[in-house]
């Protein structure tokens, strides 16, 4: 959607309650002391609905929240960020997680307390409605909420989801890898259906694509605004700026370029909500 107009972009996946600190993850036997905590709605789907809607756009978020306090808490806080959240509630408590550092500027480990939940395609959520998506982010965990999704204008899926994307069949517009991260490398010779434009993040040297016609490119990192401080976060926030760009009808090219402000910005402090690039719809 292009003229300044806001897009309207859907986001499918999961919300955790995370605690951060400072400091070294145990080794067994160990007792360590993590310092400066805080807590923050975090995960996937939470991180990447949170930086959608600081972009400008309309964002709507598909998930599941635990019946507890800290469900309600979590999904609060989204709709403080500008998130229309629209949640299931699934019986018993929501997930916790905890991330460390063990020092700024360093890379993070996370401990997920539970199971990540999202919303399931039997959950009574207005699927429907995105049909009216100028783009869709897909981190869920129901395949069927994926065929949903591809309603939207445009899809963007992780490749965290590959079993997801494998059993629904549908053909994203891009499918977000990385050869870094174990948990998110892609062999295209796993997809049924390939993928309009797969992408694979480098960090600081930007990435690479390959559109399904062959064309191959590349793009570069975006300069830190600050110092490096937490790495949590970034790639989410990175592929929430690529599906705003792509229903601000700016290209893959562009698109990939907005996704590297954001993981630059969310770098630059602690936590990922806090850091997020903010600017207006049609910045």
């Amino acid at each position: 959607m292009t003229g300044g107009v806001r897009p309207r972009v859907a986001v499918i996946g999961h919300i955790e309650w995370l605690t951060h600190g400072i400091g070294p993850m145990p080794r067994p036997g160990e007792i360590t002391y993590l310092t400066e905590p805080f807590d923050e709605p975090a995960g996937g789907g939470g991180v990447s609905a949170a930086q959608v809607a600081k972009l400008g756009a309309d964002c709507h978020f598909y998930t599941a929240l635990g019946s507890d306090e800290t469900g309600r808490r979590a999904g609060q806080r989204l709709r403080e960020e500008g998130v229309n959240v629209l949640a299931a509630r699934h019986e018993g408590p929501h997930t916790r997680a905890l991330s460390a550092v063990v020092e700024l500027g360093g890379d993070r480990a996370i401990v997920v307390v539970g199971q990540a939940v999202s919303a399931r395609i039997d959950d009574p959520l207005p699927w429907d409605d995105l049909a009216l998506c100028d783009a869709a982010f897909f981190t869920g965990h129901d395949a069927q909420t994926l065929v949903a999704g591809r309603r939207a204008k445009h899809l963007v899926v992780t490749s965290r989801r590959l079993a997801q994307l494998i059993e629904s069949g549908v053909r994203p517009d891009v499918l977000i890898a990385s050869d870094a991260d174990e948990s998110e490398r892609v062999d295209t010779r796993d997809l049924p259906v390939s993928p309009a434009a797969i992408v694979w993040t480098e960090g600081g040297d930007g990435g690479r694509y390959l559109l399904a016609n062959g064309t191959a490119g590349r793009w570069t990192a975006a300069p830190l605004p600050g110092a490096p401080v937490d790495s949590y976060g970034c790639g989410d926030s990175f592929a929430a700026g690529v599906t705003v760009g792509l229903g601000r009808g700016l290209g893959l090219d562009g698109a990939l370029a907005l996704g590297a402000r954001c993981g630059a910005h969310c770098l630059t402090g602690r936590g990922a909500l806090g850091s997020q690039l903010v600017e207006a719809s049609g910045g």
